[in-house]
């Protein structure tokens, strides 16, 4: 009786909703990217002749992908920008940022508690995944890189669907991918785009605090709950 008792409180589930999985944004949520991105992307339209973006910029910048935040900079520097030259510098950044992934030089860190999260969490049973605006070459290399891989069950970049967040397509797309009805599915993220795709995929949210909103306030975000470190989610979640 106690077993079955003990059982029954480390069966996952959020606000009594029994759940199965749990979707995770990338940037922001689970890894600091910002300085990479600033410095593949200054790489970038530096040999465009481009004047650097500071770093702190390029944070509120970041989170539809790299083509809206070329776009973003451009628009910043007042830059006409025709198709060509988007494509081009778009490129250029995935060459400059996809050289990081393997260098010295990147300074991506998980966030306090992510590593410890994720292993609790899949040795509960939950099955977990990325869901990112980044190109998935580019996830798949930093869970790699950062020993995290072993956790994720499935990556969904921002070049695997046909639409990106805030669509729902994305998060649809990964519940399939991992044969779970999106009823029992939670999202995490630090976005109002994570927001968006999650409510109009129907999948309650939980927002961090520390991510990069694209400059707002994350703790503004219209989530169904704030969590301020991925370190407590798995009480959260297993009532441990």
């Amino acid at each position: 009786m106690e077993q079955t008792r003990a059982a029954r409180r480390a069966a996952p589930c959020w606000r009594g909703r029994p759940i199965a999985a749990v979707l995770f944004d990338l940037d922001g949520t689970l890894l600091d990217t910002a300085a990479d991105i600033a410095l593949a992307l200054n790489r970038a339209v530096g040999e465009f002749g481009w004047a650097p973006v500071p770093a702190g910029e390029v944070r509120t910048m970041i989170g539809r992908g790299a083509p809206t935040l070329i776009r973003r900079v451009a628009g910043a520097q007042r830059r006409a920008l025709d198709e060509a030259a988007h494509a081009a510098l778009t490129e250029r950044f995935f060459h400059h940022y996809g050289l990081l992934q393997d260098s010295d030089e990147s300074s991506a860190r998980p966030y306090a508690g992510v590593r410890e999260a994720l292993r609790e969490l899949h040795a509960a049973g939950l099955r977990l995944a990325i869901v990112t605006n980044k190109q998935r070459r580019f996830a798949v290399s930093l869970m790699r890189r950062l020993a995290l891989e072993a956790w994720i069950d499935c990556i969904v970049g921002g070049d695997c669907c046909e639409r990106r967040k805030p669509d729902p397509e994305p998060l649809l797309f990964a519940c399939q991918s991992l044969q779970i009805p999106p009823a029992k599915a939670l999202m995490v993220g630090d976005s109002a785009i994570d927001v968006q795709a999650a409510r109009a995929a129907a999948i309650p949210v939980l927002c961090v605090p520390y991510g990069y909103n694209e400059g707002e306030d994350p703790r503004a975000l219209p989530g169904d709950a704030l969590i301020e470190s991925l370190a407590l989610l798995p009480a959260l979640l297993l009532d441990v």
